[in-house]
């Protein structure tokens, strides 16, 4: 039990430090081809830190096509949104209510309104078309909306690049090259990119191998405690799937950088509402009914009363984003209760 503990440390530092190392290297990359924020946090730091979560379902239906195998695969790719506009949301709203008591800034979130607002309103309706038409008709229509999905993201990032949003705030260089110069092994003014890849790559499979690391203790230290083993799958399983962004948000919300920690979420919402929604489609048999129906009206619920006060307020309150966090409530009592 010790040695479990020990591990759920380790790896919770692991996660920590290798979330701060890819959201320094993401910034250092977002400078080097002077990208905005919305294009660094809604695509790049986004689609990296959603390759863990994706990377699951796809192994579980190509890989293991046993019935089990496609639940967990058809899971895993419901679970992300949910986890997302609920948890991820919730811990944003958290760190800027603490950092707001330790008076490091004031009661607010502040982003780019149009650029959350254009990832949410790509968000709803693509959720919304690969869960509840399938969940009314069946797997009639799985292709064509699978290829409107597929090219809803195309348009989504052809619109996140030519939208305005602010350049890259100033920041602390990287951490990597950093290092290296003070070594004396470069004397590059900027960072090399194969440097800003190598500490980016490095980060991501440090964070993925640290939420694998947590997962397996947690499992072991809830079993020995007495806690369902199905009930732990279902509910605090899928949190760790969804670390990279959580932390990675939380990172940059502690220092400030309020576009980039929500775009991270929102734009990761976005792919993971299209693309995983697709294989989904196509290779499982997409049945979408019970805790599964309702972990997805909870996320469009989550995401519409952001989306909400950003149309008729053009404001973010961390108020607003934690209540992802009794949404996420909600759907951990009703499991107890119905599987318990």
């Amino acid at each position: 039990m010790s040695g479990a503990i020990l591990f759920l440390l380790v790896s919770l530092i692991m996660i920590l430090t290798a979330a701060e190392s890819f959201t320094n290297g993401v910034e250092a990359l977002g400078r080097r081809f002077s990208l905005s924020q919305a294009v660094v946090g809604s695509i790049l730091a986004a689609i990296g830190t959603a390759l863990p979560e994706t990377i699951l379902p796809v192994i579980a239906i190509f890989f293991y096509r046993d019935s089990s195998a496609n639940d967990i695969g058809v899971g895993a790719i419901l679970g992300a949104p949910f986890m997302l506009s609920t948890l991820a949301f919730f811990l944003v709203g958290l760190t800027a209510a603490v950092s707001y008591l330790k008076k490091r800034r004031g009661f607010e979130i502040r982003v780019e309104p149009h650029a959350t607002k254009r990832d949410l309103i790509f968000f709803l309706p693509m959720y919304s078309i690969a869960v509840l038409i399938p969940a009314a008709t069946g797997r009639t229509f799985a292709l064509p909306i699978a290829v409107l999905l597929v090219a809803g993201y195309i348009l989504y990032a052809y619109r996140t690049f030519r939208s305005e949003s602010s350049d890259m705030e100033d920041f602390e260089g990287m951490y990597l090259w950093r290092l290296l110069k003070k070594f004396g092994f470069t004397r590059d003014d900027i960072p090399h990119i194969i440097m800003i890849l190598l500490q980016v790559a490095g980060a991501l499979l440090l964070m993925i191998g640290g939420a694998h690391v947590f997962v397996r203790n947690l499992e072991y230290v809830a079993v020995r405690f007495g806690a369902n083993p199905l009930l732990f799958a279902l509910i605090l399983a899928p949190v760790a799937t969804e670390l990279p962004e959580k932390f990675n948000s939380v990172t940059w919300t502690w220092k400030g950088r309020d576009t980039l920690a929500v775009g991270n979420v929102t734009g990761a919402m976005v792919f993971q509402s299209t693309f995983p929604m697709s294989i989904g489609l196509l290779f499982t048999h997409w049945n979408l009914s019970g805790m599964a129906l309702l972990s997805a009206l909870l996320a469009l619920a989550s995401a519409s009363i952001v989306l909400g006060q950003l149309v008729f307020k053009r404001r973010l309150s961390p108020t607003t984003l934690l209540l992802g966090g009794g949404f996420y409530l909600v759907y951990a009592a009703v499991l107890i209760v119905t599987h318990g």
